[in-house]
C-alpha cells in the first residue's frame, strides 16, 4: 500500500464547484469558493473557473444534478482549458468521489482532502507531521472501497453455496488492517508527545499565559512578531503556522507567555479537529484568549462566530478575551445616508469613529489595530498588561505588592 510521501507542489489548473442549498444562499457560496480558491493556490493550484448549482441538498451518487455534472464535463473535456483537477467545496462521500471519478475521469478533491494536503505540506515539527498523518489515514480509511474494483471478485464453491474471495477483496482488507495499525500507532505517538509537552508546560513557572487566536490569515503570527520581537514565520497564505509557538513576552513590569496557534477556517475536517486537539492545549490550558479579527473581511462576523464555535468543541470552560480588530488599514465601512436610500462607503475611519461602531459592542474589551502598519499597538499593550496583571495578582496575591512597589517607583 502507498504511503503518504510528500512532493515538490506542482501548479495544476483547476475548476471549483460549489452547491446554492436553503443552507447557504448565493451570497455565501461565492464567498465559499473564494477561500477555496484560496486555499488551492495555497496548494500551489490555479483555479479557473467556478461551478454552482441551486439544489435543496447535495445529490447523493454525484454531488451535482445531471445537467451540471455534463456542463463540467464538457468543460473538462475542452483540451484547450487543460483542466486536470476538480475540488468541491464540501465533502464528498466515498461513493460521490468514486462515482464522479469514473464520469469526470480527472482527479477529484473536496475542500477536506485539500485542507489536509495543504498542512501536511506546511507540518515542520514531528508533532504536526503525526497529526497530519494521522487525519490523512482516517480521511482515507471509508474510502479503500473501490480502489482494488480493477481485480474482479471471483466466486466458486458448487453446492455448498461458499463463496470465496477474490484477490480485490482480500487486498481491501489487508488494505484496512495496515492502515488500522497505523492509525493505533500514530495515535500512541502523539501520547507520547503530549506527554513530554505537558512536562513542558508544567515547567514554564508561575507565568499567566495568553493563547493567540482566530481565523485563518487574520494576522496573528505578525501581532505575534510585533508583541515579543521574534521571527515567527508570517505570510499571506492560509495556514502559514500549524506548529503552536510559544515565547516570553514583557509589557512594562509583567512578563507572561504569549503562543500563536493555528488559524480555524469554515468546515474544518473533523479529522483535523481530532487530531490537533492536542496542539489547542495551549488553548486549553492559557488564561487569557486573544482573538484576532480581520476586520477588513466582508464576512469576518461568520469567522467570528466559526472560531467561537471551534472554541467551544475544543473547552467548555468560558475564559477573558480580548477582541482584536486588525487591518484597520484595509477596512472599509458601508452605511446608509439619513434617508436610508443608497449605502455609502467609507474608508479610512479614525479610532474614533471605529470606537463608535456597532463592532466596539460585540464584546467588553475589544481594540483596533493595523498589525501590519503598527496601528494603535500602545492601546493593545495597555489593555493586555491590565488584563494579565489582573489575572496575576487573582492567581498569585502574595506579588501583589510588587506591583505596587514597582509603579510608585
Amino acid at each position: 500500500m502507498k504511503d503518504f510521501i510528500l512532493t515538490d507542489i506542482q501548479t495544476e489548473r483547476a475548476v471549483l464547484v460549489g452547491l446554492i442549498t436553503p443552507e447557504q444562499n448565493e451570497i455565501k457560496v461565492k464567498e465559499y469558493l473564494d477561500e477555496l480558491a484560496f486555499l488551492a493556490d495555497t496548494a500551489g493550484i490555479q483555479p479557473v473557473k467556478n461551478f454552482t448549482q441551486k439544489l435543496d441538498h447535495a445529490h447523493p451518487v454525484t454531488f451535482v444534478g445531471s445537467g451540471k455534472l455534463k456542463e463540467i464535463k464538457d468543460y473538462v473535456e475542452d483540451e484547450d482549458n487543460e483542466i486536470g483537477l476538480i475540488i468541491f467545496d464540501d465533502e464528498l462521500t466515498p461513493k460521490q468521489l468514486r462515482n464522479l471519478e469514473r464520469e469526470l475521469k480527472v482527479r477529484i478533491m473536496d475542500r477536506t482532502s485539500l485542507i489536509l494536503d495543504i498542512f501536511a505540506s506546511r507540518a515542520q515539527t514531528a508533532h504536526a507531521k503525526t497529526q497530519v498523518e494521522l487525519a490523512q489515514y482516517n480521511y482515507m480509511l471509508p474510502r479503500l472501497t473501490g480502489l482494488w474494483t480493477h481485480l474482479e471478485r471471483q466466486s466458486g464453491g458448487g453446492s455448498s453455496g461458499f463463496r470465496m474471495r477474490g484477490p480485490g477483496e482480500t487486498q481491501l482488507e489487508t488494505d484496512k488492517r495496515i492502515i488500522l495499525d497505523k492509525i493505533s500507532r500514530l495515535k500512541n505517538e502523539l501520547k507520547d508527545i503530549e506527554r513530554q509537552k505537558s512536562t513542558q508546560r508544567k515547567n514554564r513557572g508561575k507565568m499567566v499565559r495568553v493563547a493567540l487566536v482566530g481565523y485563518t490569515n487574520v494576522g496573528k503570527s505578525t501581532l505575534m512578531n510585533l508583541l515579543c520581537k521574534s521571527d515567527v514565520f508570517a505570510e499571506n497564505k492560509l495556514f502559514a503556522t500549524l506548529d503552536t509557538t510559544v515565547r516570553k513576552v514583557t509589557i512594562q513590569n509583567l512578563a507572561f507567555l504569549l503562543s500563536d496557534t493555528v488559524g480555524f477556517i469554515r468546515k474544518l475536517p473533523t479529522e483535523l479537529i481530532e487530531s490537533f486537539k492536542s496542539t489547542l492545549d495551549e488553548v486549553r490550558e492559557s488564561d487569557l484568549l486573544l482573538h484576532v479579527v480581520d476586520i477588513s473581511h466582508p464576512g469576518f462576523e461568520e469567522q467570528i462566530e466559526v472560531v467561537t464555535n471551534t472554541l467551544n468543541d475544543i473547552s467548555k470552560e468560558e475564559k477573558p478575551t480580548i477582541v482584536i480588530f486588525n487591518k484597520i488599514d484595509a477596512f472599509s465601512y458601508i452605511e446608509k445616508d439619513a434617508d436610508d436610500l443608497a449605502p455609502i462607503k467609507r474608508e479610512n475611519l479614525s479610532l474614533d469613529e471605529l470606537k463608535q461602531t456597532w463592532m466596539n459592542k460585540l464584546h467588553e474589551n475589544c481594540v483596533f489595530i493595523s498589525a501590519r502598519d503598527k496601528d494603535n499597538i500602545e492601546e493593545l499593550k495597555s489593555v493586555l498588561y491590565e488584563k494579565v496583571k489582573e489575572i496575576h495578582i487573582q492567581r498569585y496575591p502574595y506579588n501583589d505588592f510588587l506591583y505596587q512597589n514597582y509603579e510608585e517607583l
